[in-house]
């Protein structure tokens, strides 16, 4: 699979072109359109347990799509669901620890299951819920905003807000925590972060949804009566 990306970063669009019976899968809503002759298959990727737990726990969809091309290959094209980058990674019989809500697509090679990395709080979105892609192949990945990529030395922390973490190289340490006090973790987009100490590879976003809707869910309009 050859992939591109346009109009990154702020409304990125892959073209994921398949060479010939080559398969892909791509998480439910992510297709924005294919050429003739491919294939679609739904199902609940990794059979029906684990399927609900990564719908239930790392708010991904119950179901994936595995698109496969004809005998003259195709293309298909796919994109987040928020404004932001699309990003391409080699895995080389490797793991990557991916937040929830970041998958977007991955070749045949790459499994993907589900793994807490730290505490649930009072709302699910507020917990570092990952997804572990693991194998041999391409993953991509989303950001709300751009990437910021960090590479970490042995034994150097990094702290980051859990909102715009959106992966690291399995292996790496990890801690959540909070800060502040218990107005700050509820009302705050700073309410948890988490320390990651190296070596490793990180992958940030310039946004944070959390943050994002913080900002608009007052500025709504409220049902007359309320």
């Amino acid at each position: 699979m050859e992939v591109e990306i346009l109009y990154r970063p702020s409304y990125s669009l892959g073209i994921l072109r398949l060479g010939p019976n080559e398969e892909v899968r791509v998480e439910g809503g992510a297709m924005v359109s294919i050429t003739q002759g491919i294939s679609v298959e739904t199902k609940a990727a990794g059979g029906i347990l684990k399927s609900l737990a990564r719908s239930v726990l790392a708010g991904e969809s119950f179901f994936q799509n595995t698109y496969r091309a004809s005998a003259n290959g195709g293309e298909i094209t796919v994109a987040p669901a928020l404004p932001g980058d699309l990003f391409v990674l080699d895995l080389r019989n490797e793991s990557l620890m991916v937040q929830s809500g970041s998958y977007v697509a991955s070749e045949a090679g790459i499994t993907l299951d589900t793994k807490w990395g730290g505490a649930k709080t009072f709302f699910a979105s507020e917990g570092l819920i990952m997804l572990r892609a693991s194998g041999t192949g391409k993953l991509l990945i989303s950001s709300f905003g751009a990437i910021h990529e960090v590479n970490l030395k042995a034994g150097e922390t990094y702290t980051v807000d859990t909102g715009h973490l959106v992966a690291f190289t399995e292996g790496i340490g990890f801690k959540v925590r909070r800060v502040g006090g218990l107005k700050s973790t509820l009302f705050s987009g700073e309410g948890l972060v988490v320390d990651l100490t190296g070596p490793g590879r990180v992958l940030l976003q310039t946004r944070s949804t959390d943050a994002f809707l913080s900002w608009l869910v007052p500025k709504l309009p409220k049902k007359s009566g309320d």
